[in-house]
């Protein structure tokens, strides 16, 4: 009979040799694209290029925080609808707990719409 602790530590074993041989195949796929990649240094392949237009300036440009929020507006208020859509394909399994629970969440999302509204995050100009 095999001892149990044994056969734990082996799978472990397996899972460690699996790994270490990802880290070997990694490094060994990059030694090869090094060696294989063509080599041609250029001076305009180091300079700033964004949406084909050559930087002029400074490269350093301060971005307003109110775009953020918007964004993490928008986040918040999706994860709601990711929320809300199990809730209503089961709602009749829920019953009138669910329904008091779903208008609760419902709720707290308006006052923090209704408190970012107020506070002017939602202008874009």
């Amino acid at each position: 009979m095999a001892n149990p602790l044994s056969e734990f530590l082996r799978s472990y074993l397996s899972v460690g040799i699996f790994v270490g041989l990802s880290f070997v195949l990694f490094g060994l796929l990059m030694v090869i694209s090094w060696a294989l990649r063509p080599n041609r240094p250029q001076a305009g392949k180091y300079i700033n290029y964004e949406s084909g237009v050559d930087p002029v300036g400074s490269t350093w440009s301060q971005s307003q925080v109110r775009y953020y929020i918007f964004a993490l507006l928008f986040v918040i208020f999706d994860v709601e609808a990711v929320f809300i859509f199990p809730w209503a394909t089961r709602l009749e399994a829920y019953g009138t707990f669910g329904l008091i629970e779903m208008f609760a969440f419902i709720t707290i999302l308006i006052l923090g719409l209704v408190y970012a509204w107020r506070k002017g995050v939602l202008k874009w100009a």
